[in-house]
């Protein structure tokens, strides 16, 4: 049977099937029931269509009234690791309809940000509707200030989210931290052309980096399983706005001889000498020193 051919909410009880059994190594109509909030009849019926797609997969134990996942037991669905791992932590769904139920066994790292959500929305209907807000920004460097802001994108840089953004009183693209932005209002007028997603250099420009273990690092092997290296490297693709971001974020040492000293630095950013004179890098660990000693 195509999955294509089944409606969404049927789809996402099916999926909720196979996650159970494949995970908890067992489901039944209960934990349906509770977790859709749908009626007994219409939990029998997603189970027996699901064992119409996958036979082999579960096995019905009449004395508990439970399905359990046999050792032939092959995924249904794709279940992507992050994506897995997330439900695992927060509860199978999008976190909306059916809110979120943490886990005692899977815990997630401790977020200490928190952006927001009327401001994420004030940003967003902007970006979708290319249109400037205005807001009072708080900066390290120079307090509370009016900024007039033309934003297109928002992004994580592992431990908060940014909005990149056209500041008018720059004149230039720049990352404002979301949890900084108060008082926020969309000016409804056009942009003008130049202040688009489609002029920001640094957020057009896609560097190719390549990432390797520490010299520092003895056993090798640790770190290639760590970041599924393949020929001791992994390689990715980079908007040049971001370059910084993720070094920090991994601790990467961007040094051209990779010659930081500490057990913190697992990676070395191995094309370095590719990417000098650029801004972003400019707090990546270790970059622009030349010569150094540890």
């Amino acid at each position: 049977m195509d999955l294509t051919n089944i409606n969404y909410a049927q789809r996402e009880r099916l999926a909720f099937i196979d996650f159970c059994l494949q995970f908890f190594g067992k489901i039944s109509r209960a934990d349906l029931v509770n977790h859709f909030k749908t009626g007994l009849a219409s939990c029998s019926r997603d189970l027996t269509l699901y064992r119409e797609l996958a036979s082999d997969n579960l096995t019905l134990k009449h004395e508990t009234k439970q399905y359990y996942r046999t050792a032939q037991f092959s995924p249904v669905f794709e279940h992507n690791p992050e994506a897995t791992l997330n439900s695992l932590c927060r509860g199978f769904g999008d976190g909306f309809s059916n809110g979120i139920t943490p886990s005692n066994v899977c815990i997630d790292a401790t977020r200490l940000i928190h952006p927001s959500s009327d401001v994420i929305a004030t940003i967003m209907r902007a970006i979708n509707n290319r249109q400037a807000i205005s807001c009072d920004y708080i900066s390290l460097s120079s307090g509370e200030t009016k900024r007039t802001i033309v934003p297109h994108s928002l992004a994580n840089n592992g431990q908060r989210w940014h909005v990149r953004a056209y500041d008018k009183k720059n004149k230039a693209f720049r990352d404002f931290v979301c949890t900084r932005i108060q008082n926020v209002t969309a000016i409804e007028k056009p942009i003008a052309t130049i202040q688009g997603r489609e002029f920001d250099k640094q957020w057009n420009s896609i560097h190719n980096i390549t990432l390797v273990p520490h010299p520092s690092i003895t056993y090798f092997k640790a770190i290639e399983l760590d970041y599924s290296m393949v020929d001791g490297k992994v390689e990715l693709n980079v908007r040049e706005a971001l370059l910084g971001y993720l070094m920090r974020q991994w601790n990467v040492d961007c040094t051209l001889e990779g010659a930081l000293v500490g057990e913190q630095y697992q990676l070395r950013l191995d094309n370095v000498h590719e990417l000098q004179g650029i801004d972003s890098l400019s707090i990546a660990p270790g970059y622009g020193i030349k010569n150094y000693k540890g």
